[in-house]
């Protein structure tokens, strides 16, 4: 095992399958020479030549119509879109395009594509710069969308997209770039659709994805000082989501918290919630409880966004509320 941050961990993703498979090519905003707005591309240019890591102009829809017909004519694209925000310019390709063409052309053609795309705050990045609309993009049948919560999985995760022969958004935060966290030293591909247990628990389930599971796991260890024993599921995937997993956690806890940074309203917890409220009705000694942000768009001011964005005291609250 070898320590190293997320973003790092990005890169040697990217590199290893540069040089595993030459059909795999890299594009997207000011990716090759300046290596990423947060670096997560350095160097790979300079590796692999500016012919397989491209900079493009600042057009959205141009580089998720470029990955759609990469992919389609035989390439394994990776682009990326410098903000989660602007994937909006890009909703035709993905939704119209690249989701529909495995059931538009009969199953005879895939679009291995993999979008990459940071989402959420803690930068002061704005409102324009730090939403979270991976429920959006869970909600389309035919892309799987992921969400990597610490740096093994960031490797993992994204391997395994660049390996899938159907499209996926690599969910990225912002705030988790810098994260150290330890990776083997010959790290291997992440099965989409798997979740995993970061913290085992008797007393209520928390399940949460990408930044927020650190959150999670903070309030997890303020509640073991009060004797409560909180489990902590990392979802990793988003579409499919692992719901064995969740429901399996919930069979054991009997309690059931949903966390995540994006608005509370409509999002990936309420799908979950209502998941659950079905298939694990009898497992269920307490009502299901949603944390996330809310309604409202992110804050630029440090100190609002502070409080905008869910902290590991809303979490405590939510699992005292399922053990009254």
């Amino acid at each position: 095992m070898v320590e190293t941050r997320y973003g790092k961990a990005i890169n040697q993703a990217l590199h290893d399958a540069l040089a595993a498979d030459p059909s795999v090519i890299l594009f997207g905003e000011d990716v090759g020479e300046a290596g990423g707005p947060f670096k997560a591309t350095r160097g790979l240019q300079e590796a692999f030549g500016a012919e397989r890591v491209r900079d493009t102009p600042i057009s959205e829809a141009a580089i998720a119509g470029m990955a759609v017909g990469a992919a389609l004519s035989g390439l394994k694209p990776v682009a990326e879109i410098m903000f989660m925000d602007f994937v909006t310019l890009a909703m035709d390709q993905l939704v119209n395009q690249a989701a529909k063409a495995r059931f538009m052309f009969g199953g005879r053609n895939s679009v291995p594509m993999v979008l990459r795309t940071p989402h959420g705050g803690g930068l002061s990045a704005g409102p324009q710069h730090s939403q979270c609309l991976e429920a959006w993009l869970a909600h389309i049948p035919g892309l799987k969308v992921v969400c990597p919560a610490t740096p093994a999985d960031a490797y993992g995760l994204l391997r395994a997209a660049i390996d899938d022969p159907d499209p996926v958004v690599v969910v990225e935060n912002k705030a988790l770039y810098a994260l150290k966290g330890e990776i083997d030293d010959s790290p291997a591909a992440v099965p989409i659709g798997r979740a995993r247990i970061a913290r085992p628990g008797r007393d209520a389930t928390v399940v949460t994805y990408g930044a927020a599971l650190h959150t999670a796991l903070q309030a997890a260890d303020a509640l073991a000082g009060d004797g409560v024993d909180v489990e902590v599921i990392d979802l990793r995937s988003l579409q499919p989501w692992d719901e064995a997993a969740v429901l399996a956690s919930l069979s054991r806890t009997h309690r059931l918290v949903v966390l995540h940074e994006a608005v509370e309203a409509f999002g990936i917890g309420a799908e979950i919630a209502a998941r659950m409220a079905d298939v694990g009705f009898d497992e269920l000694d307490a009502p299901i409880v949603r944390v996330g942000a809310p309604f409202m768009p992110v804050p630029f001011a440090g100190a609002l966004e502070k409080a905008y964005l869910p902290a590991a005291a809303d979490v405590v609250a939510a699992v005292r509320r399922t053990l009254e």
